[in-house]
């Protein structure tokens, strides 16, 4: 992890530059703002989206990350100038980590149920965001390119994300292609879960995050946290670890709630 409990623990009480934090209830919403640079992604945004997503995995009381934007872009991917050089002023407290920040990496270890809202289109490292969620809910609107080969560079950790959601060849296509996806070929493909006219997304993300709600906490942390485990275990040992993990997830408070309540007709009571 980038960030410690205690790091994140006066999370509130920090000053964000480029990103609108705010938690109702059990929902954690993350805006990029900096529509005037298309959200592209400059070290003070990518720093504090670490700290607020590893606020998200620590803060018990926060059960879904919705991840949205400002302006006519969702994200441009990376800042090249800021790659260049060039750095903004801000009023950001957030603090550096000690280690580089991948945000591949941050949103693989959130272990809790993250929804991409995307209602423009998405380019470059906007699709580590995109890509890195559990679920996007897209606008018709919205479109996918990966234009690094016609900048001279190459989308190399993007290529990691794609290739968990889909063929080799077709994340190697879309990265050596260059080319814009519609929101509807995004969804054929995996890179979109679901995709709705514009007027429908906030309803959409709503529902949806009202559907996750309903789930218990403790088993969709346990259930996230064996998926990624599962990327790096050999196949014949993947059936004990989660043979192990269902061992594991009978023994909580949550499985003992939900199977009372199962049997008693009534809606559980999660304590996560």
């Amino acid at each position: 992890m980038l960030y410690t409990e205690q790091q994140v623990r006066g999370f509130h009480q920090h000053r964000f530059a480029f990103l609108v934090v705010d938690q109702s209830g059990h929902v954690l919403t993350l805006t990029l703002n900096r529509p005037e640079k298309k959200n592209a992604m400059n070290a003070v945004l990518t720093r504090e989206l670490a700290f607020a997503l590893e606020y998200a995995h620590h803060q018990s009381d926060v059960r879904v990350v919705v991840v949205d934007a400002r302006g006519d872009v969702f994200c441009a991917g990376a800042d090249l100038k800021a790659f260049a050089g060039e750095s903004p002023a801000s009023d950001s407290t957030v603090p550096v980590p000690v280690e580089p920040i991948r945000l591949g990496d941050v949103l693989a270890g959130l272990h809790k149920p993250s929804i991409a809202k995307v209602h423009a289109p998405v380019y470059a490292g906007g699709f580590l965001l995109v890509g890195g969620c559990t679920h996007v809910i897209a606008s018709e609107n919205a479109t996918f390119s990966l234009p690094e080969v016609r900048r001279g560079i190459f989308p190399f950790q993007v290529l990691a994300t794609l290739m968990r959601l889909m063929p080799a060849r077709l994340a190697l296509d879309l990265c050596l292609r260059a080319r814009t996806l519609s929101a509807s070929e995004a969804q054929r493909i995996g890179l979109a879960t679901t995709v709705v006219p514009a007027s429908h997304l906030e309803a959409e993300v709503r529902s949806l995050v009202g559907e996750l709600l309903q789930g218990s906490p403790t088993a969709i942390q346990m259930g996230l946290r064996a998926y990624q485990e599962m990327q790096r275990l050999p196949a014949d040992q993947q059936h004990a670890y989660l043979q192990g993990m269902l061992q594991e997830a009978l023994k909580t408070e949550d499985a003992a709630e939900g199977i009372a309540a199962f049997a008693q007709k009534r809606p559980p009571e999660w304590k996560g």
